[in-house]
């Protein structure tokens, strides 16, 4: 699985979260995909990787901009450490 950890400027509230959300979920196939207004960012959990020039433009055609770009093996944690 890879992570994505997407640097989001312009999201001020729970809705503009959602909204973020809501087209990464039309637009991929992900297994996990969380926004943080605080933070700026938007994490990614997906099966295999994404085209990355396709998920700066889902984003940006919400309204917000998309800055950075990080992906990562992604590591599932369990109760007990990792599994």
């Amino acid at each position: 699985m890879v992570q994505y950890t997407v640097a989001v400027e312009g999201m001020a509230c729970g809705m503009c979260e959602a909204h973020v959300n809501d087209a990464v979920r039309r637009a991929f196939p992900v297994r996990q995909v969380k926004s943080s207004r605080s933070r700026k960012e938007t994490v990614i959990v997906c099966d295999a990787p994404l085209d990355e020039a396709q998920l700066r433009k889902v984003i940006d055609d919400t309204g917000y901009a998309v800055g950075e770009i990080r992906s990562a093996p992604y590591e599932r944690r369990g109760l007990f450490g990792r599994r």
